[in-house]
């Protein structure tokens, strides 16, 4: 038998709960001294011990916890009720570490705010023909995009590569907000605020019968304001601000889709250059 203490230590729980489980009667002792009124636990106890534990984690109260063990839930039906709850939690984990990428990205832009770049450049776009796939994101916003563009280049390098193509170029995405419901070129079903995401890589080949990619010729640019990101994606909100608000203090508007330049992307995202591009006139 085990004093109090030391079956406290091997059921990794405190003297004050199990002190606190006796009185309630969700787990008494297997044996009270009556002189000195010590507890004592019996090993088999551990495993009662290890349910009210288990149980607790998945959020029941004890009064629950009693019922449940007073019902012999199976080991397995225990292991399946946890490995439910785990599922739960590590979604809601999930959940919260998004929220709290995005709320840091917005505070970086907040700190950006009223520091102008000297790095944004005015010049000539080439006309430049791509292969590309689309697909349709919920918005603008990193978080968004994000998901959607990396398997887009994934698939799409996959689709080159099985074709014998050979890209001559970075890559460049461009996107299309789409305005009101419809559908995108892909099937889905979009709103408002839907975003298509054109993730292209430049080629030098003509449209053929049976290509599972599609060619985009984009036009020439005459002016474009454009700027270097370096780092994540993720974190490219205080860029493209910085870029929109030169254009707008320059005397610029925005006249066309805004385009990225993938100039290095290989390796930790870090490290990662990015050009924005953004086609331009006089306001």
């Amino acid at each position: 038998m085990f004093s109090i203490g030391d079956f406290a230590k091997h059921g990794r729980v405190s003297i004050r709960m199990l002190r606190h489980y006796d009185a309630i009667g969700l787990l008494r002792p297997a044996r009270v001294d009556p002189a000195s009124s010590y507890r004592f636990y019996e090993a088999a106890q551990l495993t009662r011990l290890n349910r009210i534990v288990a149980l607790k984690g998945l959020g029941f109260s004890l009064e629950q916890v009693r019922s449940v063990l007073d019902e012999q839930v199976s080991a397995e039906q225990l292991r399946g009720m946890l490995r439910l709850r785990r599922a739960e939690l590590e979604a809601a984990m999930a959940a919260d570490a998004a929220r709290l990428a995005g709320v840091e990205a917005r505070l970086r832009v907040l700190e950006s705010e009223g520091r102008m770049s000297d790095d944004v450049v005015v010049k000539r776009l080439p006309a430049v023909r791509l292969a590309e796939l689309r697909g349709t994101a919920a918005g603008f916003e990193p978080e968004d995009i994000g998901p959607v563009i990396g398997p887009l280049y994934e698939e799409l390098c996959r689709r080159l590569a099985d074709a014998g193509v050979t890209p001559v170029g970075p890559g460049i995405a461009f996107y299309e907000e789409v305005r009101g419901g419809g559908a995108s070129p892909g099937g889905a079903v979009t709103g408002s605020g839907a975003v298509i995401v054109h993730a292209g890589l430049p080629v030098a080949v003509e449209r053929q019968e049976g290509q599972d990619f599609g060619i985009v010729d984009l036009p020439e640019v005459e002016s474009a304001a454009t700027i270097v990101h370096r780092g994540s994606m993720e974190e490219v909100m205080p860029s493209v601000q910085a870029l929109a608000r030169w254009i707008d203090e320059n005397g610029y508007r925005s006249a066309g889709p805004a385009r990225e330049l993938y100039l290095e992307c290989e390796g930790h995202p870090d490290q990662w250059v990015t050009e924005l591009q953004e086609p331009v006139r006089p306001a």
